[in-house]
Formats: structure tokens, C-alpha cells, sequence
């Protein structure tokens, strides 16, 4: 898929894609292959401006609870509702299009040098 192109991915399996002027964030398909059934998404509120490395939400699954950590610092624009419904599509679909929340960034040129590109990333989780 396109997005996976312009991808990167943190340390924490998160990963970040810009479209238009705006950045995407989601897991990775690392991170929800290891928590296993999803079960459970909490994201932030619309407008929340979180930094670089905060956590904004928690993921659970029938194995583990987890924290889900920004990428890049930036505002919350949108979060994807769907998965709050249907946390369970995580585990169906296609990762890069089951992203978590669209931010806006100032930082990200600055935010994104220890981001790796998703290719350097599935290499070094395998």
C-alpha cells in the first residue's frame, strides 16, 4: 500500500504517515501480531496536543494491556471511532489503513530523525 511508502516507525511499534498536511497514527502489524486479540482501544479527545514520546492511548488485548506513545509531537484532528466500536477490526485489516488518530505537527521534520522507514523497521523486529 501507498502509505507504507512514506512510513516510519518508532521503537514502540508505533508508525506515522503524512497525507496532505496532515500525519496518520497507528501500530504497527509487529505490534498487534504480539498482543494477539484485540479487545480493547482508548484514544484521547479531539483537540489534545500531546509531545513527542507521551502516551495518548491504551490498547488491550485478551493477553496484555498496553501503552500507545506518540511518535511525533502534535494535535489530535481526529481519532478513528471505528475502532473504538470495532476494536477487533485491528486484527482483520490491513494495518496502515486502520490508523489510531490524524494529528497535525509542526515538529515533525524535527520529531521523525530516530523514526525508522518500514523497511529498516520489519528488519530489525524479525
Amino acid at each position: 500500500m501507498a502509505a507504507r511508502d512514506n512510513m516510519l516507525c518508532s521503537k514502540s511499534h508505533e508508525y506515522v504517515y503524512k497525507a496532505d498536511d496532515n500525519y496518520f497514527i497507528g501500530l504497527t502489524d509487529y505490534a498487534i501480531e504480539q498482543l494477539g486479540d484485540i479487545v480493547f482501544v482508548e484514544l484521547p479527545e479531539v483537540g489534545s496536543t500531546y509531545t513527542k514520546g507521551e502516551i495518548f492511548g491504551t490498547i488491550e488485548s485478551v493477553k496484555a494491556a498496553s501503552e500507545i506513545y506518540m511518535p511525533v509531537s502534535g494535535t489530535v484532528l481526529e481519532i478513528n471511532e471505528e475502532l473504538i466500536e470495532k476494536p477487533e477490526l485491528l486484527n482483520e485489516g490491513e494495518f496502515d489503513d486502520l490508523w489510531l488518530i490524524k494529528v497535525s505537527s509542526e515538529t515533525f521534520e524535527e520529531d521523525n530523525k530516530d523514526l525508522l522507514d518500514y523497511s529498516t523497521y520489519k528488519e530489525e523486529v524479525e
